[in-house]
């Protein structure tokens, strides 16, 4: 049986990502056109991710650990979901 100082550390409150975290890595990242999804491609896969049962705190995947507004942004990432990348029908 796994004691509750076993759970992930994304459950815990201080791992918790916050939305101005969220803003400050995005204005941090310097992509290039070639690098970066459209703006569009962009706020589909986020809305794709926003009805995931497996989006957790509404950023983080819980399938691979990355912060998807974020993550979202990069034109070589897919959806991690088993079996269905649910990003590849973004134009």
């Amino acid at each position: 049986m796994i004691g509750q100082d076993a759970t992930c550390k994304g459950c815990r409150e201080e791992y918790r990502v916050t939305d101005q975290q969220i803003a400050r890595i995005l204005s941090s990242v310097k992509l290039t056109p070639e690098q970066s999804v459209t703006d569009a491609v962009y706020v589909e896969r986020l809305q794709i991710c926003s009805g995931c049962t497996k989006l957790m705190n509404n950023h983080t995947c819980t399938l691979c650990g990355c912060i998807v507004p974020v993550i979202a942004k990069f034109r070589d990432k897919k959806c991690p979901y088993p079996g269905d990348d649910r990003w590849a029908s973004c134009s």
